[in-house]
């Protein structure tokens, strides 16, 4: 029996009925935390990071044994953010009238913090007013000497952990590995979107998290499992999906995770009882009209450097040697230089992503709707 209205979840989690795959990743995190092995676990944006931990978390709290915490950080933009946090996550997870909740919400008193709670949503909001630098490093070690004090497993999720080697505060690495290396009680999950900020922080030999962790890298889902999937959530609504409409969806978004979400919920919402592709195609032009308006305003936003790339590498679908003669001619370009410089440039903005290793690195346009916009356009 369906438990919800449409079984392509696009937000959040919802279970592990509406998850695809995901199996040898998830056997990987499991013997971690078993093994008490901390995880970096890597991906780019929308691949399903975040919606693998909470199905690890779901495998985890059925057996009792593990607490699980989800602390997302991509908002931070300092240690004082980093630690409210962090204290926040905390604070939601656990029941405060009884048990550990009610022992961290006595203990979080005494650090004074100012706590709101949103309007709207009634969500709690945690604040420290902070005199010195030195009084938010000893709240922090706190937080951690108060978890590893309650003699409980608890895995803790930090979700786009690269952010803390853009902090202000230059020593927040060292000091974050400082006080979690004597923690016997809490098993690490540090998650990241970004591939080179996470590989700078975890694997070069000076950094502090050097050797700490056992990396996981994330790429699409396989073709077959993922088509299986979709037929099999569209049957369970006594519902069908022609086989060439499954692969042209998995061709179209590039079997990126969130974009086929969004297409496969479209085309679940119209509500039809058989799925052609002739439907699907059309929904596609549908959800592009939809970001044209945004897709529009790019232009203006770039360089035109940065734009002739973005276009080139949209046109090319993956591009493995963008300052060659070749490339540089065919989209006239100009000097490799100036090349470079656009592609560092719509690599930090994110409208650029890389993949592979070594020789066989290649680039694609990371948006995968603004690709197929382009491509039609131009």
């Amino acid at each position: 029996m369906a438990n919800v209205l449409n079984p392509f979840i696009t937000k959040g989690y919802e279970s592990k009925a509406y998850f695809c795959d995901r199996e040898a990743e998830l056997k990987n995190l499991l013997r971690n935390v078993k093994n008490d092995i901390d995880t970096t676990l890597i991906s780019i944006r929308r691949l399903g990071k975040s919606a693998l931990i909470y199905r690890l978390f779901e495998e985890l709290e059925v057996q009792k044994k593990y607490v699980c915490i989800f602390a997302d950080m991509y908002a931070t933009q300092n240690l004082k953010d980093f630690t409210e946090t962090l204290a926040l996550a905390v604070y939601t997870k656990f029941p405060e009238k009884r048990g550990i909740g009610k022992r961290f919400s006595e203990f979080l008193k005494r650090l004074r913090p100012i706590i709101t709670y949103d309007a709207l949503t009634g969500a709690p909001e945690i604040h420290f007013e902070f005199v010195a630098q030195k009084e938010c490093e000893q709240t922090l070690r706190s937080i951690f000497t108060f978890l590893e004090s309650q003699h409980i497993h608890i895995v803790l999720a930090i979700d786009e952990f690269q952010q803390i080697a853009l902090y202000p505060e230059k020593n927040t690495e060292a000091l974050l590995r400082t006080f979690m290396q004597t923690l016997k009680n809490i098993r690490f999950i540090f998650s990241g979107s970004n591939k080179h900020l996470m590989a700078e922080i975890f694997n070069t030999a000076k950094r502090p998290f050097f050797g700490s962790t056992q990396t996981i890298g994330l790429n699409s889902i396989p073709e077959k499992k993922y088509s299986k999937f979709i037929h099999e959530k569209f049957r369970e609504y006594r519902r069908s999906i022609d086989d060439d409409a499954v692969d042209f969806i998995l061709s179209w978004t590039l079997q990126h995770t969130y974009y086929t979400q969004i297409v496969c919920k479209n085309v679940f919402a119209r509500k039809e009882k058989q799925i052609t592709i002739d439907m699907v195609k059309e929904i596609c032009d549908e959800i592009l009209l939809q970001q044209q308006v945004i897709y529009i305003q790019y232009k203006q936003l770039l360089s035109p450097m940065q734009w002739k790339l973005l276009l080139a590498t949209a046109k090319e679908g993956k591009v493995y040697a963008p300052q060659s003669k070749d490339f540089l001619k065919k989209y006239n370009l100009g000097a490799a230089s100036s090349v470079q410089k656009a592609m560092e440039a719509l690599l930090e903005k994110q409208m650029l992503f890389s993949l592979g290793e070594e020789n066989t690195i290649f680039y694609r346009v990371y948006d995968a709707f603004l690709l197929r916009w382009l491509e039609r356009t131009y």
